[in-house]
């Protein structure tokens, strides 16, 4: 059980603070029933409260990450090598994201933004245009990610960006020539 003041992923809301953890007046247990226990959540990056049941294995709530893992995901960066996902349709490549989505791990994140990248770099360079069904699924990956990483490092969304860029250029002058991430890689990075 997480502790008040705790703050978490809670679903694909993103980061959100523990505010409480009570059983809300709206909660009327039946004749003879426990009642339960709600975590109160405030999301960081949205307005509004949440009531989660504390023990619902439905919605998938986890400790945020600590600032040492974040630094040490960003540091992993370079050497992810991620692969634009084709699919054979268009439900073939929203499973394949949504499975990348529903996974609940950021290196999962890093890889499913890092491969869209890729795929878009090569759709515009190739004059076409850039599927919805890839848009939405990056904005998604990259808010998720970057709510994170700002939360954990203790910086602003805004600043994600330019830490991950400066994080993976120092990388990367330390590493020469036998850096395993291609420069375009590295580029597409620090537009989480």
């Amino acid at each position: 059980m997480f502790q008040k003041d705790a703050l978490v992923i809670y679903g694909k809301t993103g980061v959100c603070k523990v505010m409480d953890i009570t059983t809300p007046d709206f909660c009327l247990a039946k004749p003879g029933e426990k009642k339960k226990l709600y975590y109160v959540l405030s999301p960081l990056y949205q307005d509004g409260t949440i009531y989660a049941l504390v023990d619902n294995p439905r919605v998938f709530i986890r400790p945020i990450l600590t600032k040492e893992e974040a630094k040490q995901l960003v540091e992993l960066i370079p050497t992810i090598r991620a692969q634009a996902y084709y699919g054979g349709s268009t439900q073939d490549l929203r499973n394949h994201y949504q499975n990348l989505l529903d996974s609940n791990d950021c290196a999962d994140l890093v890889e499913l933004v890092m491969s869209i990248y890729e795929k878009k770099t090569y759709v515009e360079q190739t004059k076409k245009k850039f599927g919805a069904v890839d848009e939405h699924f990056m904005k998604q990956a990259e808010q998720l990610l970057n709510g994170e990483l700002a939360a954990a490092l203790e910086i602003t969304v805004e600043q994600v960006s330019d830490y991950i860029a400066t994080k993976v250029k120092g990388h990367k002058s330390l590493a020469g020539s036998g850096a395993r991430a291609s420069a375009k890689e590295t580029e597409n990075c620090g537009n989480m």
